[in-house]
């Protein structure tokens, strides 16, 4: 998730419904930035993971703190406020419609989001194929937004044996970590969502709550770590990401992790960081690297993307980490050549650069 409101970058519309926390909780809605080049970085790793994950037979649990709505319409009013999008995904969507060469793993991410997208677009019927936004929520009063949408059915699922498709139009759908996570699943595999937003939650209980193995819970995911982890088989992916519009939710990442490697120490664990004019998002990148060092088995990994920058007043985001520990030893060699690829592709301004850094014993 993106930060927004009180802090030093834009903020998004959106309905806040009370003050303090849970009012800056509920004004949240991921719609407005789906695409964009901080869910490039975060799930172009998150496939990486998932993959690692699959290599195996033994099982495996999947757990989201902050899981949203499971997919987001690029046609609807919210994506289309300010097309963050277009200068994320829709850029190598593009290129791949231009048959220029990708990296292998960004290959196969994208193949991802184009089968979500073929499938959700499908699922939409004759409406989908008009254009219309078939039930997703359109307009941006409509607090049912922009997600599965209501009276849609059920939308299938991306084959687990990607195979790369051609464009048939331009994008309408983007999947989010959740729906990731359903298209590696396994019979054998487990997910654990959890959301506060009522009308995320309805939205991702409508779409993936009654798949077998699967829950959906309207409830802090923060707090709710203790009661999943570590899974039966100790196999296992958590992922932290909150919308950090709130300074606490700095503190409460890292609390997550440290809880989370205290129950589960040989677990995988990713945290979304964004990178604004903060001290504290400064700060937690060191703070994440303390803690795993401590706890983690297997070390840590930092992939840091930055492709923009500040208002007159620094204000913004200029680009966003993701935060691995236990990662597999894999994942540094295919990611090392990616970041400064994904910088050039993605870049707003000169300086746009990816890197990736890591433990001794990662």
């Amino acid at each position: 998730m993106q930060p927004l409101g009180r802090s030093p970058w834009r903020r998004t519309p959106g309905r806040n419904r009370g003050n303090g926390t849970i009012g800056a909780v509920l004004a949240y809605r991921h719609a407005f930035h789906a695409g964009n080049h901080a869910d490039v970085l975060k799930h172009l790793v998150l496939v990486q993971l998932l993959a690692h994950l699959n290599e195996k037979d033994k099982g495996w649990r999947y757990v989201d703190t902050h899981a949203g709505a499971g997919g987001y319409s690029l046609a609807g009013s919210y994506a289309q406020k300010h097309r963050e999008y277009e200068a994320g995904i829709g850029r190598l969507v593009q290129r791949d419609a231009a048959a220029s060469a990708l990296p292998q793993a960004v290959q196969r991410y994208v193949d991802l989001v184009r089968h979500f997208d073929a499938a959700r677009s499908a699922s939409a019927g004759t409406a989908a194929d008009a254009g219309s936004n078939a039930g997703q929520g359109d307009d941006e009063g409509d607090d049912e937004g922009e997600g599965k949408g209501e009276g849609e059915g059920k939308p299938a699922r991306p084959p687990r044996r990607l195979q790369r498709l051609q464009p048939q139009h331009p994008l309408r759908q983007y999947p989010g970590s959740p729906a990731i996570a359903a298209a590696f699943k396994r019979p054998q595999d487990q997910l654990r969502l959890f959301e506060l937003h009522p009308t995320e939650h309805k939205i991702l209980a409508g779409y993936l709550g009654s798949d077998s193995g699967c829950e959906v819970r309207l409830a802090d995911g923060y707090a709710a770590l203790r009661s999943v982890l570590p899974p039966p088989t100790r196999r296992g992916l958590v992922l932290i990401d909150p919308p950090y519009e709130l300074k606490t939710d700095y503190a409460r990442a890292l609390g997550a992790l440290r809880e989370a490697l205290t129950r589960f120490p040989e677990g995988i664990v990713m945290v979304w960081l964004p990178q604004v004019q903060l001290v504290e998002a400064a700060q937690l990148p060191q703070r994440l690297k303390a803690s795993a060092e401590a706890q983690a088995r297997k070390g840590w990994l930092h992939a840091r993307l930055s492709v923009a920058e500040g208002d007159a007043r620094g204000f913004g985001l200029l680009g966003s980490s993701v935060f691995v520990a236990n990662p597999p030893h894999t994942l540094h060699g295919t990611l090392q050549p990616v970041l400064p690829w994904l910088a050039r592709e993605l870049a707003q301004f000169d300086g746009a650069k990816g890197y990736v850094e890591r433990s001794a014993s990662a």
